[in-house]
């Protein structure tokens, strides 16, 4: 009688993985043709974020830039891959040295 409740423990133990690897393979099956798109729209709202914060920077009138100018120092390491997705080949301010 032991035997047999050791043996459904260790076929437990064998169920077990291949149930989570059964559902690790569905989350991919099902997000793996939405990851490129996702990354990209994350990496749209990331440029668009960037265009707030340094907005006044670059001459565009910004109601939010009491908000924003506290969070430049932060994504200023972000700021060159920034300018050059976006079309700028140098930096466009004369006092960040990132090119």
């Amino acid at each position: 009688m032991m035997q047999n409740h050791e043996r459904q423990d260790a076929d437990n133990h064998k169920i077990e993985p291949l149930w989570e690897r059964f559902l690790a393979g569905l989350h991919e099956f099902y997000h793996a043709p939405y990851r490129q798109t996702m990354a990209r729209a994350a990496r749209d709202e990331e440029d668009f974020f960037m265009l707030l914060m340094f907005a006044e920077s670059l001459g565009i009138d910004n109601p939010a830039s009491f908000y924003t100018l506290e969070l430049q120092p932060l994504l200023l390491e972000n700021f060159h891959d920034w300018h050059t997705r976006m079309g700028m080949d140098r930096c466009p301010f004369d006092h960040v040295g990132c090119c």
